[in-house]
């Protein structure tokens, strides 16, 4: 009998965590072996538990889902990770992906997709939902055919501030309140500004404004 695909959850809401439980230990094939609130927990028990798959929550508390997923990636890159979020944004989906998870899936999914995309990224696969894999797609042609060296002229006054606060180490909520702007405003931004760039992560942004000598301050 094939062994069960050890499974990691990662969220800071218990509900949330009980119901993902019971789900997936109902499966033939998949055991639950630890849960985690927050990112520094997961990356803990990982190194424990040596999991298969961690589903990955991207709004934790310390250190985010995105930041496990990097340092997870790197420590253990056997362990697949799963996010499994409420963030809708391209911004979030391409940022994980960058970070080394092999799925993207929005917790308003059915509960098969879930079970589907576990079973999937257990065997060392991509699970993405049609849209998703449209989005990527068309950011590697983008990328593909556009030439190097974009030029940040084509920038508004107001994602060139936002692109030189990113660059100068400000998160997303800071830059909203030095702006007197909503956290959603920034986060508009942000997926306009990678778009116009041809990038797909806050790393590229901040690498992209101090190539480009934007950035502000030491």
């Amino acid at each position: 009998m094939a062994e069960k695909i050890r499974v990691l959850i990662a969220d800071d809401h218990t509900i949330l965590r009980d119901g993902l439980r019971l789900l997936l230990e109902a499966q033939p094939d998949i055991g639950v072996v630890g849960e985690a609130a927050d990112g520094n927990d997961v990356i803990r028990q990982a190194g424990l538990l040596r999991p298969d798959v961690v589903l990955m929550d991207i709004g934790m508390p310390g250190t985010n889902g995105l930041e496990a997923t990097r340092v997870l990636k790197t420590r253990f890159p056997d362990i697949q990770v799963l996010a499994l979020t409420m963030h809708r944004s391209e911004e979030y989906f391409f940022e994980m992906l960058n970070a080394g998870a092999s799925g993207y899936v929005l917790k308003g999914a059915a509960t098969s997709e879930v079970i589907d995309a576990i079973r999937t990224v257990s065997r060392g696969e991509v699970f993405l939902r049609p849209t998703m894999t449209k989005r990527l797609l068309q950011s590697f042609i983008n990328r593909a055919t556009e030439p190097s060296g974009t030029s940040h002229t084509a920038l508004t006054r107001r994602e060139k501030e936002i692109l030189e606060l990113l660059a100068q180490g400000y998160e997303n909520k800071e830059i909203s309140e030095k702006l007197f702007v909503s956290l959603s405003t920034i986060h508009s931004h942000r997926t306009n500004l990678m778009r116009k760039l041809n990038l797909s992560s806050r790393r590229e942004l901040v690498e992209f404004a101090r190539s480009r000598g934007i950035l502000g301050g030491s």
